[in-house]
């Protein structure tokens, strides 16, 4: 499997920090993390965009996605097409957005079951939140897909499943697809396999990363957590979704840096 990474694993770093990383550990593609301390914002002019892109493709990389903040169910206005303007002029698949539902216990998929590839476990109705979130969908321009992590409100497969084809009935042709965080799913008792059985029409890219359920699924480094990345793998068998490993060292500075993950991470996604 085709192995990227995100830059919120290298914050602060530069583009040729992030290509160097890239060559020198077999990576095919890219996670930008855009934020104003960053190499990729939505502030940057036309020929920053021109240069950013073509440095990135010329290191034979591909942009799995702006991985912006935008939360598509918020209340508040959120920043949706400057994402997918910016996603649009750098070539990338999209952008990964979290659902970020503020009525977290309500909408589709809410119920107590664990639910089914086939049932994912839907209440009465989408939350006010999820009715937002479509009409975001329904009204974004359509050149780069709306990539939504499962994370947040939606951590949980069933939960993401059941939005998924609630815009699947009510906006048809929509660009929206799933960025899939395994450790999410896995953290709200799915396991690899059942989550893939509940995603996979909309999986885009897998994101991974080593996290301790003994620790309340504490991210942690590779080899010393419980994440059953063999599952993940044995699920995965036979399917040409990229690999990206999500490495959150911006928000848990305990972490190893990339420079010693990413072999660790390949040797352990590929055993």
């Amino acid at each position: 499997m085709s192995l990227a990474f995100s830059t919120l694993g290298c914050p602060g770093a530069s583009l040729d920090h992030v290509l160097e990383l890239a060559k020198g550990n077999d990576i095919s593609g890219l996670e930008l993390r855009a934020a104003d301390d960053e190499f990729t914002n939505t502030g940057l002019t036309a020929a920053q965009r021109r240069e950013l892109r073509t440095r990135i493709e010329d290191a034979g990389l591909e942009v799995l996605a702006v991985s912006s903040y935008v939360k598509l169910c918020a209340v508040e206005e959120q920043p949706l097409e400057a994402h997918l303007e910016l996603a649009a002029d750098l070539g990338a698949r999209g952008v990964r957005v979290f659902p970020g539902d503020p009525d977290p216990d309500t909408g589709m998929g809410a119920g107590t079951g664990t639910g089914t590839a086939t049932d994912p476990g839907t209440t009465e109705g989408p939350s006010a939140g999820e009715i937002r979130a479509l009409d975001r969908v329904t009204t974004a321009p359509r050149d780069v897909h709306i990539l939504l992590e499962t994370h947040d409100s939606h951590s949980a497969g069933r939960k993401m499943a059941a939005l998924c084809t609630l815009l699947d009935t009510d906006v048809p042709g929509h660009n929206a697809k799933v960025v899939w965080d395994s450790a999410h799913t896995w953290s709200h008792g799915e396991t690899p396999a059942e989550a893939f059985e509940l995603l996979k029409p909309w999986i885009e890219f897998v994101q991974i990363k080593e996290t301790d359920s003994r620790q309340k699924y504490r991210p942690v480094a590779i080899g010393t957590g419980d994440y059953p990345i063999q599952d993940l793998l044995e699920t995965l068998k036979g399917t040409d979704y990229p690999l990206s490993l999500e490495w959150e060292l911006k928000w848990h500075p305990h972490l190893p840096p990339l420079e010693e993950t990413l072999p660790a991470a390949r040797a352990w996604a590929t055993a």
